[in-house]
Parts: structure tokens; sequence; C-alpha cells
């Protein structure tokens, strides 16, 4: 069996791994360079949980075979924060309740990032489309919409997002808030 040296450049960093002529993205990421976050869910490109930003745009990488991606920039999950400061998606998911077992959480957030770097004030319509090959088992797609949109409300720097069936408002940004507006800090 040929071995490869794939180069990459993986969260701004330049990076090397082995691949085999079967190994995927998403196996290289995890199992040779320790990126967790994208998921291996079905294995077979359905679920979106393995979603990464391959040179700008969203792939599901449990289907990408490793040495096809040599020269590539890669985006994980990992690189969207500084530090302790997460991302603006990142906190927006945080913020708005959008997560519940985490597992689809991270191929959302790379869904999401992709598509407010192309369209930075995107409908409801939009992220739906964005997030469609994303599959939530708990959360259910209102708050992590909601949260996409509060997100791309962040970076234009305008108020939050309201939540897309409802038009009621945002959702609680920092603490608790009740159906009476009472704000209780958790």
């Amino acid at each position: 069996m040929t071995v490869k040296i794939v180069n990459l450049k993986l969260n701004g960093v330049d990076k090397a791994f082995m691949a085999r002529p079967e190994t995927t993205l998403l196996l290289g990421l995890r199992e040779q360079l320790g990126m967790m976050g994208a998921k291996r869910g079905c294995a077979q490109g359905a679920c979106g949980s393995c979603t990464v930003l391959l040179d700008g745009s969203p792939v599901v990488s449990c289907l990408v075979p490793a040495v096809t991606v040599d020269g590539s920039t890669v985006g994980t999950v990992e690189g969207l924060s500084d530090g302790q400061v997460l991302s603006d998606v990142q906190q927006a998911f945080l913020d708005g309740f959008a997560t519940q077992c985490g597992f689809c959480t991270p191929g959302m957030i790379m869904s999401a990032e992709a598509l407010l770097e192309r369209n930075p004030d995107p409908t409801t319509e939009e992220v739906q489309e964005a997030i469609s090959g994303n599959v939530c088992r708990c959360t259910g797609y209102e708050p992590i919409i909601t949260a996409i949109l509060d997100a791309a409300a962040r970076r234009r720097g305008t108020t939050a997002a309201t939540t897309p069936e409802t038009d009621e408002g945002p959702p609680p940004t920092t603490a608790y808030e009740s159906s009476e507006g009472m704000r209780a800090d958790v």
C-alpha cells in the first residue's frame, strides 16, 4: 500500500500527516492531527457531523479522500475560538441554547461559518438551506437557526436576530429569561 504525506494549512497552521489511499480527511484530522471536533456519524456523508471547511467551502470530511487535500486549507471548529474567547457563532449557539447532546454542533457551526462568510445577512430560508446537510436529532432546528441569525447580527454589529417562527424578539444572550421577561442568572 502506498502511503502519502499530506500537507495542509489546518486552522492557519502548516501541518502534515501520512495517509493511505483509503484514509478520509475525517480520519486524518481525528487520528493523525488530534482534531476531535469533527465527528464520525454516519460515515456516508448524510448527517453532516463531520463538516469542516475545505478551502472555505463546507464539506463532509468522511467522504473526502485525504490524499486529495494536499496543499489545501482546512478549517475545523477548534480553529474558530481565540483562546478562551469563542467565535460569534459559537457564542450565539451557547447563548441561544442551540445544543443538547452536542454531536451535530461542530458540523452545524462550520456550515454556519461558511454561510456567514459568503452572506453576512442571510434570511431564515438561506440558513435552512445552509444547514440542510446537517442532521440534529435532539435540539431541533429552531434554536440552531435562531443562533445562526443571531451570529449574523453580531457580525454586522446590529441587534440580535429574532426567532424565525414568531418574530417576538431575540433569544436570551447571557441569562435565562422567563416568559415574564425577568432575568435570572444561571
